[in-house]
């Protein structure tokens, strides 16, 4: 169902596929409902990695970083997947039920997201708590830089990582370097989507009281859409995802 008019049905299959913004405005008129939905779940899976973090920067307690952000991003891989599984289909006018693909999904990738979002959560909760600290710790410029560029590698790979576990299953260091490769692969797209990924959550955490009243609507699937339809061709040039999976 489309939140526009015209928008409520995938495309003809006998006509041409629209391009550009005019593309990105179809999949979002058209599966809106369903890109909502599901980012709203995958921010709920979200929360415990947000709440673990931030407690640790309260009480200023190091331990505390790796700990939470290790559980609260296994806790949030499998919404994370099924975020990425919902944009995927939308991008290749899969029809279908959407709770039950959605569903379908958690359950086909909730275990083996487990160890790359835990991974993730650990590293990107301690990077950020030692940023947070740098004054109090005398961390040098140089130090505050390369910590700073290894969040921006975190979220560089989990560009492809979740996409690639919705769509198959691979071993995390397959996962790993399939996404590094894939980023340098088609390198102008995966920075134009890494920098809407950083602006969303820049301005989130800037603007911190506005964002968490629109949250609720905005949620996580405002900047996964267009950084996935970025990102989109090369995936798909690489693993066959219409030919396999099927796509008008």
């Amino acid at each position: 169902m489309g939140f526009l008019p015209n928008h409520e049905n995938a495309p003809e299959r006998d006509q041409p596929r629209k391009t550009g913004f005019l593309r990105l405005w179809e999949t979002l008129s058209r599966d809106f409902w369903d890109l909502l939905r599901a980012g709203f779940l995958a921010l709920l899976g979200c929360v415990p990695f947000l709440l673990g973090p931030a407690y640790s920067l309260a009480s200023h307690v190091l331990v505390y970083a790796p700990i939470f952000g290790l559980l609260g991003g296994a806790l949030a891989g499998p919404e994370l997947c099924a975020l990425a599984d919902t944009v995927l289909r939308g991008l290749r006018d899969e029809p279908g039920f959407w709770w039950r693909t959605y569903r379908r999904a958690w359950v086909r990738s909730a275990g083996a997201s487990l160890l790359p979002g835990a991974l993730g959560g650990g590293v990107l909760s301690t990077q950020v708590f030692f940023l947070f600290h740098a004054g109090a710790l005398h961390i040098s410029l140089a130090v505050g830089a390369a910590l700073a560029a290894g969040i921006l590698v975190v979220l560089a790979l989990s560009l492809y990582l979740w996409p690639q576990l919705a769509l198959m299953e691979l071993s995390f260091s397959r996962l790993v370097k399939n996404s590094a490769l894939l980023f340098i692969g088609q390198l102008p797209r995966s920075l134009a989507a890494l920098a809407i990924l950083t602006l969303y959550l820049g301005l989130t955490a800037r603007f911190f009281l506005l964002a968490v009243t629109l949250l609720p609507v905005t949620n996580l699937w405002l900047p996964v859409l267009p950084a996935l339809f970025l990102i989109y061709p090369g995936i798909n040039e690489n693993f066959q995802i219409e030919e396999k999976l099927g796509g008008t």
